[in-house]
C-alpha cells in the first residue's frame, strides 16, 4: 500500500510487447546533433532510442570551468510514484544507447528511468571542453540529479559505470536510494601507466582506440556468442559517439587524469546494493563480484546465465526483471 493506493507489478516483460512499444522520438527522427553515421545502424532499439536522445542544461561550477552543458540523456516520457528513479550509467567510453535494449523494457515495467552520458562521453554539446576526470564527472552527476531528478534514485552501473557508481554514493549519499552494480570493475587502479604518457602519445593511443579493429575486437569478447554481422552493426554503435568532434580531447583529457580509483570508498556505501554478475565474463574476473559483495555492508548477488560482459545487451529480459524487483521490493 502507497499513500493508500494498492499497488499492482505489472506482468513481466516479453521481446514480443518490446516490439510493439511504441516509441516517442523526436519527430520520428534522429536528432540533428547526432553523428550522420546513426542513419547506417540496423539495430531496431538503438535507431528506436537514438530518436529519443535529448539535451538538456546542466549548470557547472568548477575550478577550471564555469558555465552550463547541454547534456544528452534519454529522459523517462512521465514521472512514476511506483518506485524511485532508475539512472542508468554506461561504461567506459560508451554512451547511453548501451541501455538500448534494457530501456523499453524498463519503460515499459512503468519506471521511471533515465539513461544518462557520462560527462566527457556520450553525445553532449562539448564544443567548450570541461575538465573530464573523476571529479568533474561526478560534479556533472550531481548537478544533473540535482536540476531534473530530485528523488533519491536507484543508481545502476557496468563494469566502470558500477566504479562511477561507487563513486557517487560514496559522495552523495542523500541522492542514492539504492545500487545495481553490473560486472562492476571497481578493483582497477585508475588508468595506470597511461596517466604518465606524453599528450602526443596519448593522442595516437585515443585514436587507435576507436578504431573499427580494436571495438569489434572488444565486442568479440564482451558477448557470449553473437554472429558477426550483428557483431559489427553493434560496433558502429558502440563508436557512434567517438565521431563527435571534441571526444579525442575529452578522452586524452580522462586518460591523464589518472582515473577513478574507488577501492577504498566500496566500505562506505551504506545504500542496499545488488551486484549482478556474468556467467560468462571474459573482462572483469567473477571473483571481483564476489569480493565486492563480501565488502559491501547490504548487497544481494544475482547471476546472469549464459551472459558476457554486458549482459543488459546481450539477456535484457533477465537483467530488466532483476532491476525492476529490485526497485520495487520496498513497496511489497
Amino acid at each position: 500500500m502507497v499513500g493508500g493506493l494498492k499497488m499492482v507489478s505489472p506482468p513481466p516483460p516479453s521481446p514480443a510487447r518490446v516490439r510493439r512499444l511504441q516509441v516517442v522520438a523526436n519527430g520520428g527522427g534522429f536528432p540533428a546533433f547526432l553523428p550522420k553515421e546513426v542513419e547506417k545502424i540496423r539495430d531496431p532499439f538503438a535507431r528506436a532510442l537514438a530518436q529519443r536522445i535529448v539535451r538538456i542544461p546542466v549548470p557547472l561550477q568548477m575550478e577550471k570551468f564555469n558555465g552550463c552543458v547541454m547534456s544528452s540523456c534519454i529522459k523517462p516520457l512521465g514521472q512514476q510514484h511506483c518506485a524511485n528513479p532508475v539512472v542508468l550509467l554506461h561504461c567506459f567510453d560508451s554512451s547511453c544507447l548501451e541501455w538500448r535494449c534494457t530501456y523499453p523494457l524498463l519503460d515499459q515495467a512503468c519506471l521511471e528511468t533515465w539513461a544518462l552520458d557520462v560527462l566527457g562521453w556520450g553525445f553532449s554539446e562539448l564544443q567548450v571542453l570541461p575538465p573530464c576526470d573523476a571529479a568533474s564527472k561526478r560534479h556533472h552527476l550531481f548537478q544533473l540529479w540535482k536540476t531534473y531528478i530530485k528523488r533519491p534514485m536507484i543508481l545502476v552501473g557496468p563494469s566502470l559505470g558500477a566504479t562511477i557508481a561507487v563513486d557517487f554514493a560514496a559522495t552523495y549519499p542523500e541522492a542514492v536510494q539504492k545500487l545495481v552494480l553490473i560486472n562492476a570493475n571497481a578493483y582497477s587502479e585508475g588508468t595506470g601507466q597511461l596517466a604518465k604518457l606524453p599528450k602526443l602519445v596519448a593522442y595516437a593511443g585515443v585514436r587507435l582506440l576507436k578504431s573499427f579493429p580494436l571495438r569489434l575486437l572488444a565486442n568479440v569478447l564482451a558477448f557470449r556468442s553473437v554472429p558477426l554481422p550483428k557483431q559489427i552493426d553493434w560496433t558502429n554503435v558502440g563508436r557512434l559517439h567517438c565521431r563527435m568532434s571534441w571526444w579525442e580531447m575529452a578522452t586524452v583529457d580522462y586518460m591523464i587524469s589518472g582515473g577513478y580509483n574507488v577501492a577504498s570508498q566500496i566500505k562506505l556505501v551504506k545504500q542496499k546494493t545488488l551486484v549482478i554478475c556474468s556467467e560468462n565474463d571474459q573482462i572483469v574476473n567473477n571473483q571481483l563480484s564476489v569480493k565486492l559483495l563480501c565488502e559491501l555492508r547490504n548487497s544481494v548477488f544475482r547471476e546472469v546465465p549464459g551472459s558476457g560482459h554486458l549482459p543488459h545487451v546481450e539477456n535484457p529480459e533477465h537483467v530488466a526483471e532483476l532491476i525492476a524487483d529490485f526497485a520495487r521490493e520496498d513497496l511489497r
